[in-house]
């Protein structure tokens, strides 16, 4: 229990995907904007990664290992995704269209998004157990939409602050990210 604890609040806050790894920034930028399309991406990323772990899983030892194609991986895993990817985009435009409208061109870029292919990469790296992978892959998603849900609550409300006019929009969302990315490192100590 303590590993799958320690799991949980490693990939949360010591080693966000977005904060500590840096990975999944197109999507952070773009999405948090709104405090809505935000936790939707969250939970859209939190979907894809979560079953793409576990397919990529699957096939990492059942498929490729055995037959000898590990060479493969890359191509595999982003097959994996832009599957799972298209299958979210049809169910959020029959069952969220406002979701679908808010989130436009970011869902599909779900298929490029690093944070998702870098999960199942550093589980097949590592070698870890499925269910671990599994927890791994929640975890990471749960960090990504807290930085896309921090972000988004930060940069609606410097929408509302006087911000001097040449620091509007992007350039302050970058040096608040770059904060955010400082304070998260925080929690993993201190390396000089």
């Amino acid at each position: 229990m303590l590993t799958y604890l320690s799991i949980i609040i490693t990939a949360i806050f010591v080693n966000n995907i977005v904060f500590a790894q840096f990975l999944g920034i197109c999507p952070f930028i773009g999405v948090s904007k709104k405090l809505d399309s935000a936790t939707g991406m969250g939970m859209a990323v939190a979907f894809v990664m979560a079953l793409s772990t576990l397919a990529t899983w699957l096939l990492q030892h059942y498929v490729l290992v055995p037959l000898g194609l590990g060479y493969l991986q890359t191509i595999v895993f982003i097959l994996v995704i832009a599957i799972l990817v298209q299958m979210l985009e049809i169910m959020l435009k029959k069952i969220a269209p406002a979701l679908y409208a808010a989130l436009g061109v970011f869902l599909p870029l779900i298929t490029t998004n690093c944070a998702v292919l870098g999960v199942a990469i550093i589980v097949a790296q590592k070698d870890m157990p499925l269910l671990q992978s599994v927890v791994y892959a929640v975890a990471t998603a749960a960090g990504f939409s807290l930085a896309l849900v921090i972000m988004a609550g930060i940069r609606q409300q410097l929408e509302i602050s006087d911000v001097p006019r040449p620091m509007r929009g992007v350039p302050i969302a970058l040096i608040t990210a770059g904060l955010l990315a400082m304070a998260f490192m925080g929690f993993s100590g201190i390396k000089i």
